[in-house]
């Protein structure tokens, strides 16, 4: 049974959470985390609900975008947790990424960082194809990394992992931080 749920909104962002926990030494298994993709944010509310109701006592904490906050803010009053429209939701263990995920890892890992992770899936021909598409042609470094990863959901799934685990500890962005912290390491679950 677990006692601590990290939900996250997509497939990919579960694979990121999963590459954190190997780097962070965390046995998800073994200290009875679960990482749990809502499939949406949309989903967070019923997600964190069904876990509360399931699981009384678990702890929970997540990771979402900056612009879909009010829905974290829903799944937590939902769950039973009161938080006003002002609250930071940081001290709830929920950890806001600018845009998404993969903008903080392109960030924290630079364009050079990332067409190295691209080169080494063996899709680095494929994306200086896409670069050359007019639509793209114009566009800054990470913008044109950003929209290729998500041309494909099985790209920017492993690709998430891969980009996590090429920073490494050191360089992880906020949010990967933060959540290390609270929900995999020494402020986390006991």
């Amino acid at each position: 049974m677990p006692r601590t749920l990290i939900l996250v909104e997509g497939e990919s962002d579960a694979g990121a959470i999963d590459a954190l926990a190997e780097l962070a030494g965390c046995d998800l298994e073994r200290d009875h985390i679960e990482v749990r993709s809502a499939e949406g944010v949309t989903n967070f509310p019923k997600v964190l609900a069904d876990f509360a109701r399931a699981n009384p006592g678990a702890k929970f904490c997540g990771m979402y975008d900056v612009a879909d906050e009010w829905h974290v803010r829903r799944a937590l009053n939902s769950a039973g947790v009161a938080v006003g429209p002002d609250d930071p939701l940081e001290p709830f263990g929920f950890f806001a990424c600018v845009a998404d995920l993969e903008e903080e890892l392109i960030r924290a890992l630079g364009t050079d960082g990332v067409e190295r992770v691209i080169d080494e899936q063996g899709e680095l021909a494929s994306f200086r194809r896409f670069q050359a598409m007019p639509q793209y042609r114009d566009a800054p470094g990470p913008q044109q990394l950003h929209r290729f990863l998500g041309t494909r959901a099985t790209r920017k799934i492993r690709s998430a992992r891969r980009l996590v685990e090429a920073l490494g500890l050191a360089r992880l962005p906020r949010p990967l931080k933060l959540l290390a912290f609270h929900c995999l390491g020494p402020g986390g679950p006991s």
